[in-house]
């Protein structure tokens, strides 16, 4: 939900200026991951022959340009001072524990000294028991969060045990902590060291050198350590004040901590100084640690995606991946590094307003890029990411999708056509409450899990769930090495784009062609189906072109929104292919305009919702000539009967007399019905885009919410 960024120059000099504009550019890459507030932590002494001195911690709450503007006004710091050697640190923060103000914003300091400092993004959800136990140490607290728990027990332990080595701190702190994080560390006591660690939220590294690199891959280190949280409380001596207790264990840190020691001491010089990994004698080289590859483009595009409990640690200008302890004896591990394949200019607003109204423009090339090289001119659909699963695929005894928001309407909106191709039972599924239930899952289940981020907490618990009771999983995502990505069987790639605007566009339309085209290949074998195959493949290859004529309407749609922006509510009605559509537009309607919105299938208006109708309500109504045309009609005769004045969505097939008497009609051309919902969702985006503009709201960052909800 946060987005934190790292950079270390190791022999690269740069001015303390320079450094800060690196550190906020970064943060305003990310700033859709949460602009709440923000904080960078640099080397913060202005003597030259003692750079390292002090460290200079600048937070603020609010957007990132607050605390830009806020950098100028800082007094007796010189910003033309070079730096060899240097380490910073900057967050920009979505507010969970503590609301929005300075001394909650990270990164957060574990003394007045500023010693140790962190960056967090995720929940540690033993945070009460940690600080109760630091309380008792001794330790005060200035802050409402449960990060700063991790800087004080991380100064905790290097005050008790000075012999540690950062990345051993960082280590034993890690082993401590439970619940979801990626971390960046940065120190006084380590000058020119950085460390940084993820379990359950995303973290990259980015090299930057003009020396080649010996290897695209990086070898990881084990450190041999026992961990310490024992699991029974007898296990650990019950008279020792220094306990802290959990409810699944009792975690002793003063023991813990001397029994790392123990092996630690053994092992100082394993592997841990790092390896001068290219080819030159001239060792320059950068480092950037990232939320999101988005921050780290315009830098490099070599980059090592963390897995969950590595531990990067760079010092002396060296990498090196750790981690605690192996899985097996012969547990070799390697990260790759991989090279992005994004542009620049992908992540930059260009003509356009706000990232949320380029993306919408953009769905015409974003489906073409889904699409390419996998519907083919012959008519034949290739999906290499499960091509050698597709046997195990067809014999499976159902399909599981399991998502959440927009990646859940894409589901909806793509499970009757799965049925209809596959003739399997095809199961939607929230993953919060799939999670909840404990959904019995058998080994010939394949499950679908369905996120743009691929981060999505509640979704990847459920693959993590579903993966050892032995279902084949399915990854369907926008983010190349992300979690759901790397930790599923097989997967599909949507190729939407970096969509940067919180509520989203593209990658919902782009899903829903992955998962179409998903259908297509389970039936590419069924003669009965060829004829439906052809018309789906037809209509695909269509697509780009329908688009550009939906985004026509856009003045259209500008003019309605005029006459809806100030009601209270708003409620959007459908049917069969298009009740997602009605899901995705009111979640739309909400997310941006904070007005009250509900997507209602049209079918269920008679057990409820029709007594919310009068010539009052503004209502939305999406008809199309599709295998329930008349079921929308009678529908719609009940809603004008009670004096509604429904604004229609229809295709060009709907003929005028059938919508007589509607003041608002916003026609979309005519497709199949399994991709018409693609055309009747752009008018219900675009809706969404004005109204929240003329209320005045920032649509690109919607209040309360985040891009990548890396949180349960």
């Amino acid at each position: 939900m946060c987005g934190i960024f790292a950079y270390l120059n190791f022999l690269t000099p740069k001015t303390r200026a320079e450094i800060i504009d690196i550190l906020i550019t970064g943060l305003q890459r990310m700033e859709y991951r949460g602009y709440d507030s923000a904080g960078i932590a640099i080397d913060g002494s202005s003597e030259v022959d003692s750079p390292h001195s002090s460290v200079l911690l600048l937070r603020k709450a609010g957007k990132v340009s607050v605390l830009a503007d806020s950098v100028k006004d800082v007094e007796g710091v010189k910003m033309d001072m070079q730096y060899n050697i240097h380490c910073g640190i900057a967050h920009t923060r979505w507010a969970t524990h503590g609301s929005p103000k300075d001394v909650n914003s990270h990164p957060q300091r574990s003394s007045e000294n500023n010693d140790f400092m962190v960056v967090h993004n995720g929940i540690i959800t033993n945070y009460r028991e940690i600080k109760e136990y630091l309380l008792k140490k001794g330790h005060t607290f200035e802050s409402e969060t449960d990060t700063e728990v991790i800087a004080k027990l991380t100064q905790h332990i290097h005050d008790r045990y000075p012999e540690l080595s950062f990345r051993q701190l960082v280590e034993t702190v890690i082993q401590q902590l439970e619940g979801a994080f990626a971390l960046a560390f940065k120190s006084l006591r380590f000058p020119g060291q950085l460390v940084a660690t993820r379990r359950g939220s995303p973290l990259l590294v980015g090299i930057k050198s003009n020396s080649r690199l010996e290897s695209n891959h990086f070898p990881v280190s084990f450190s041999k350590g026992r961990r310490f949280v024992s699991t029974h409380a007898t296990h650990i001596r019950q008279e020792d004040s220094s306990f802290v207790q959990t409810p699944n264990n009792v975690l002793d840190l003063s023991i813990g901590v001397r029994s790392q020691i123990g092996s630690a001491k053994l092992n100082l010089n394993e592997s841990n100084n790092g390896i001068q990994s290219f080819e030159s004698n001239d060792w320059e080289v950068e480092y950037f640690v990232a939320s999101d590859a988005s921050a780290i483009i315009e830098h490099t595009k070599q980059v090592l995606f963390l897995e969950d409990d590595d531990v990067a640690f760079v010092e002396d200008g060296a990498l090196t991946i750790h981690r605690i302890s192996r899985h097996a004896e012969n547990d070799e591990q390697k990260r790759e590094v991989q090279m992005l394949t994004m542009e620049l200019q992908e992540i930059m607003k260009g003509s356009f307003k706000t990232f949320m109204q380029k993306e919408i423009f953009e769905q015409p090339d974003s489906v073409v890029n889904t699409m390419r090289g996998r519907l083919l001119p012959s008519g034949e659909v290739v999906l290499g990411g499960i091509k050698e699963f597709l046997p195990d695929i067809k014999r499976c005894r159902r399909l599981i999708m399991v998502a959440c928001g927009t990646s859940f309407n894409s589901a909806i909106a793509c499970r009757q056509i799965l049925e209809e191709l596959s003739e399997l039972p095809v199961v939607v599924e929230l993953a919060s409450d799939f999670l909840d239930r404990q959904t019995p899952i058998f080994r010939d289940d394949v499950c679908i899990f369905i996120s743009q981020s691929g981060e999505t907490a509640d979704t990847l618990m459920a693959l993590r769930y579903c993966k050892p009771r032995g279902a084949l999983t399915i990854g369907v995502t926008n983010t190349v090495g992300s979690s759901i990505c790397r930790e599923s069987h097989c997967g599909i790639h949507i190729n939407a784009g970096p969509e940067i605007g919180v509520a989203s566009t593209k990658a919902y339309t782009s899903q829903i062609i992955a998962l179409l085209m998903f259908a297509l290949t389970l039936s590419e074998d069924r003669i009965s189906m060829m004829k439906r195959r052809e018309e789906i493949i037809d209509a695909l290859n269509k697509l780009p072109e329908l688009i550009r004529d939906v985004l026509k309407l856009d003045d259209e749609t500008r003019t309605i929104a005029s006459k809806l922006y100030k009601e209270k509510s708003l409620l959007v009605m459908g049917r069969g292919f298009n009740f997602a559509t009605c899901l995705e537009g009111a979640l739309k309607i909400k997310e941006l305009s904070y007005m009250h919105c509900e997507g209602i299938l049209s079918g269920e208006l008679k057990h409820g919702p029709l007594a919310m109708v009068d010539e009052n309500l503004p209502i939305c109504m999406v008809i199309c000539r599709d295998h329930v045309y008349k079921k929308s009609l009678n529908a719609l005769q009940q809603v004008v009967a009670r004096h509604g004045a429904p604004i229609i969505i229809a295709d060009t097939s709907v003929p005028q007399e059938d919508l007589a008497g509607m003041k608002h009609v916003l026609r979309v051309p005519k497709t199949v019905d399994c991709v018409q919902n693609i055309l009747t969702v752009i008018p219900l985006q675009l809706m969404s885009y004005h109204i929240a503009e003329l209320n005045g709201q920032n649509v690109d960052r919607p209040r309360n919410l985040a891009k990548s909800v890396t949180v349960e």
